[in-house]
């Protein structure tokens, strides 16, 4: 069954680009990719730009609307995601404990919905 990892941050606690903290953070990420390859769940995944660039869109009677920034205003910000296509939840809850973000944030696991034509 295919999950989404959905991993969520304050943007303030993820380390800052450039520094080494940055560089070992990403270096995490790059070895938990090359696993999840390996054990051949990786189905895709990628991070986010800032929530600063975030649009969001609501159509009300027919008028679509649009606001600056995210649907929710939470400390914790939607950062990014994986697919990965693993046995069950359990398979999927161990990967997801995995994600180098889990340690500073939370991984929402979800089981996706797929609809047959």
């Amino acid at each position: 069954m295919k999950y989404m990892m959905l991993i969520y941050s304050a943007e303030s606690a993820e380390p800052a680009y450039g520094t080494e903290e940055f560089g070992a953070h990403i270096e995490a990420y790059f070895a938990f990719n090359e696993e999840m390859a390996e054990k051949g769940v990786f189905v895709g995944g990628d991070a986010l730009e800032s929530v600063s660039t975030a649009t969001t869109v609501t159509v009300r009677d027919g008028k679509t609307e649009t606001t600056d920034g995210p649907f929710a205003e939470t400390k914790e910000q939607l950062g990014g995601y994986y697919i990965l296509d693993c046995e069950n939840l359990d398979e999927a809850i161990a990967c997801a404990a995995k994600i180098p973000s889990a340690a500073i944030g939370r991984i929402e696991v979800r089981p996706l919905v797929v609809f047959d034509n």
